[in-house]
C-alpha cells in the first residue's frame, strides 16, 4: 500500500512559511545551500518543481513519489509564479472547494480530502507526497504515514504552522535524521 509523507521544510518553532504564506524557498530563513539542494537531487529529485529540475538537467522519474497533493495557497503559489502546473512530472492534485481549474492535467478535490486519499493510497504506485500547506496537513493528519521534515536552524515566531487546527493527537516515531553541513536536520518520522 502506498504511503501519505508529508515532506516539508519548518522551522525550529515549527512554521512552513512565514505570515504572508509566501514561498519560503530561498527565505534567510530557509536557505537553499549547496548542501540543502544536493540532498534534494540526491534524495527528493522529483519534488524539485519542472523548471528547477529542467534547470539541473534532471528528467529521471520519481524515486519515491509519483503524485503530489497540496492545498489550494501552496498551488497558488505556483500560480503567481506563472506556472499552473508546478510539477508536470507527478500527478497532481489540489484540494480546494473554491478554486477553479487552472489546468486540464491538475486535478481539483473539492470534497472529501480523507476519502480521496484513502483511495489514492490503494492504488498501484509509488508514494504520495504532501507539499503542503498546515491546513490540509491537519486534514489530512489522520491518513499521514510518514513525516519527513527539514528543519532549518530558524526561528521566525509566527506564521503558517505545520499542522493548523484543532487539538488531534497523533504519535510518530524517529526514524532517521541527517545533519548537514549548512545546519539544515532532515527528520523522519513514521506513524507510531
Amino acid at each position: 500500500m502506498r504511503k501519505l509523507v508529508y515532506y516539508v521544510a519548518m522551522t525550529l518553532d515549527g512554521y512552513i512559511a512565514g505570515p504572508d504564506g509566501a514561498d519560503p524557498s530561498g527565505a534567510d530563513y530557509f536557505p537553499l545551500t549547496p548542501d540543502v539542494v544536493q540532498y534534494i537531487v540526491e534524495h527528493y529529485p522529483e519534488t524539485l518543481p519542472g523548471p528547477a529540475r529542467a534547470a539541473l538537467g534532471i528528467d529521471s522519474p520519481g524515486q519515491t513519489f509519483d503524485t503530489v497533493l497540496e492545498g489550494r495557497a501552496s498551488y497558488e503559489i505556483g500560480l503567481a509564479a506563472g506556472l499552473t502546473d508546478a510539477y508536470p512530472h507527478l500527478r497532481h492534485l489540489v484540494f480546494s472547494t473554491t478554486l477553479e481549474s487552472r489546468d486540464p492535467v491538475v486535478e481539483i478535490v473539492r470534497s472529501d480530502a480523507l476519502e480521496r486519499v484513502r483511495a489514492l493510497k490503494a492504488e498501484e504506485g509509488k508514494d504520495l507526497w504532501l507539499v503542503g500547506g498546515g491546513t490540509l496537513a491537519h486534514s489530512l493528519l489522520p491518513e499521514i504515514d510518514r513525516l519527513v521534515l527539514k528543519q532549518n536552524r530558524s526561528v521566525i515566531g509566527t506564521g503558517i504552522p505545520l499542522f493548523d487546527g484543532p487539538f488531534q493527537p497523533h504519535m510518530f516515531r524517529p526514524v532517521d535524521e541527517t545533519l548537514l553541513d549548512s545546519g539544515l536536520r532532515v527528520l523522519t518520522y513514521d506513524r507510531a
